[in-house]
């Protein structure tokens, strides 16, 4: 017996150095002042979020995949390929590049490489990140990184809540203070630092650096990924297309009213970052409000969804 309804997943929250109390806007219960993370949708070893509810309550979504690949429409992986994060960058993160799925494969136990995106939820006035470098060659990067010319390698962009970004593995990059964005990345917790702004961990250690690495897959010259949003309508529902490449899509679904859409993906992943509802299916009504993550499965038909909210749906390629 499988389920036709969409499956509500416990978030799970990570403590970090540059962390804060940013996440408790989405209805979160948090035990820290210091939570960097939330992992929404995640199967990764590192953290697995359990069924909140229904048919598979209680099961973690690493069983589901396992268990359960018509769910997935028998989505061709060993591994589940996504994960969904909230980010709250109260302090600046570690500059960092993370690997490509060749790389990491070979160096990393087995591990996915890391592409992601960035929706940026909210941010400070004049907030920016860093994206990119101003290097062009390796040697060059290597002396500016030795040198310390962290204002001449590193290249910063404004940025504006409702802004996206695609950053491929190989791309230098760091949020900074001020920032609550919502992450969709390959299913990996591979990350290699390059600059940590000589910051100590609460036992007064230096973190580590990953420079021999970092800079063996970072990409040189830096090469900027261009966003084109494509914005649809369809009856109450705004529909922005942000990316389709290789690993995933993105997209954003504002709804003011009612809407009526298909499942016609394999399965699709939804973060809802503002507002509340309610999704109809044909097994039922099922609320939801801001700070809810759920995976609309495969045998999921036609659905209509009421209310006023705004939700991120992404889907492997």
């Amino acid at each position: 017996m499988t389920t036709k309804s969409p499956i509500f997943l416990k978030p799970l929250f990570k403590e970090r150095i540059w962390g804060g109390t940013s996440l408790k806007r989405f209805n979160y219960e948090l035990n820290s002042d210091n939570i960097g993370e939330c992992w929404a949708i995640s199967a990764h070893p590192n953290g697995t979020n359990k069924v909140k509810s229904g048919l598979y309550k209680g099961l973690s979504l690493s069983n589901l995949w396992d268990k359960h690949q018509e769910l997935f429409g028998f989505y061709p992986s060993d591994k589940f390929p996504l994960l969904t994060k909230i980010l709250d960058a109260s302090q600046d993160l570690s500059v960092q590049v993370h690997p490509d799925d060749q790389y990491a494969q070979q160096n990393e136990n087995g591990e996915l490489g890391k592409t992601e995106c960035w929706y940026i939820i909210d941010c400070k006035k004049d907030a920016e990140m860093i994206l990119g470098h101003y290097a062009s060659s390796k040697k060059q990067l290597l002396q500016w990184v030795e040198q310390g010319l962290w204002s001449d390698l590193l290249r910063k962009v404004k940025i504006k809540p409702g802004d996206f970004f695609y950053v491929p593995s190989g791309t230098i990059h760091a949020l900074c203070e001020g920032t609550l964005v919502l992450e969709t990345q390959q299913n990996s917790d591979t990350t290699y630092r390059v600059y940590d702004y000589d910051r100590v961990d609460q036992n007064g250690q230096v973190r580590d650096l990953h420079l021999d690495k970092a800079i063996e897959v970072t990409t040189i010259p830096h090469q900027d990924e261009s966003i084109d949003p494509v914005i649809s309508k369809q009856k109450d529902a705004t529909i922005t297309k942000f990316v389709e490449e290789k690993y995933f899509s993105a997209f954003k679904w504002q709804i003011n009213g009612e809407s009526q859409f298909n499942q016609d993906k394999k399965f699709q992943l939804v973060s809802v970052i503002e507002g509340e509802g309610i999704l109809e299916t044909l097994d039922g009504e099922f609320t939801f409000q801001k700070g809810d993550h759920f995976i609309l499965p495969y045998q999921m038909s036609d659905f209509t969804i009421r209310g006023n909210t705004e939700m991120i749906i992404s889907f492997p390629n």
